[in-house]
Order: structure tokens, then C-alpha cells, then sequence
């Protein structure tokens, strides 16, 4: 059900958070507006400068890396999933590992998550959840097995 122009559905649903303008177009179509009118709240909310997917794009992914939600490809995969262009993730994540670093998120992750992890004493299963884990979240096989040798672990 409609309520308002879709360029005043827009500015609410911008003013919860931001969105990549491939979201909010599929937000718009659910409530039933017409393609016309969304392309339309498109254009003015661009000029305006209140729809900005690199923008949105560098927010997002800053704030995946900060809180330790997603590194790597589970980023690209996030992004990608809201609509932001190739090139544009692949800027943004080029810019951000300049600022994060594989193994210092995955540190901070570590001693967040898994505190009282021992590699050394754990089992193999145990083992396997962990970077089970840790894959899921984007980081690289490789950075994870040599955070975890630094403890003296995964010798195989």
C-alpha cells in the first residue's frame, strides 16, 4: 500500500539509514510504485546528492570492517548483494585495505570472539569451527592459518 509520492517514501526510508540505489529501487517496486515514478525520485534524490552508492558503499564497508562482521569476499558479496557496482566495490575495498589489515581485523575478531581460544590445546573440531567461522566472515585461508601457527597450531 502507497502512502505519498514516491520521492517522499525516498526521504523516509533514507532518513532510517542509507541505502545503494539498486535497494532502494527494489524497495520502492515491493510498495507497488510505478517504474516512472521511481526513476524520477532517482534522478532528483542524485542531483540532490542524498543517493551516492560509492558513498554508501564506503560507509557500509567500513562499518562491516570495524565491528568485524565481514573482510574480503563476504564484503564484495554484501555489497554486491545490495546493488553496488563491480567497480565501485572494488574501489572501495582497495581503498579500505589500505586502512585495514587482513591480520589486524582478524586479531581484533579473534580476541572479540574467541577470547580463551587456544590452538595449541583445542580439538580438531574445535579447530575446524573456529575457522570455519572466520572463512565465513571473508578472511583468507592463509591469513587464518598463520594467525593460529602463531600460536602454535595447524602444523600439518
Amino acid at each position: 500500500m502507497q502512502r505519498g509520492s514516491a520521492f517522499d517514501c525516498c526521504l523516509r526510508v533514507l532518513a532510517l539509514r542509507d541505502h545503494a540505489e539498486a535497494e532502494l529501487r527494489r524497495k520502492l517496486e515491493r510498495k507497488g510504485y510505478q517504474e516512472e515514478e521511481v526513476e524520477a525520485s532517482v534522478v532528483r534524490l542524485k542531483e540532490l546528492g542524498y543517493l551516492d552508492d560509492l558513498r554508501f558503499a564506503r560507509a557500509f564497508a567500513a562499518s562491516q570492517l570495524r565491528n568485524g562482521k565481514g573482510y574480503g569476499v563476504r564484503l564484495k558479496m554484501e555489497l554486491a548483494r545490495r546493488g553496488v557496482a563491480a567497480a565501485i566495490v572494488d574501489e572501495v575495498l582497495s581503498e579500505l585495505a589500505q586502512e585495514y589489515g587482513e591480520s589486524d581485523l582478524l586479531a581484533q575478531v579473534m580476541e572479540r570472539r574467541y577470547a580463551s581460544f587456544d590452538p595449541t590445546t583445542a580439538t580438531d573440531k574445535e579447530k575446524r569451527k573456529v575457522i570455519g567461522y572466520l572463512q565465513r566472515k571473508g578472511f583468507s585461508l592463509s591469513a587464518i592459518f598463520k594467525k593460529l601457527d602463531g600460536h602454535g597450531c595447524c602444523d600439518e
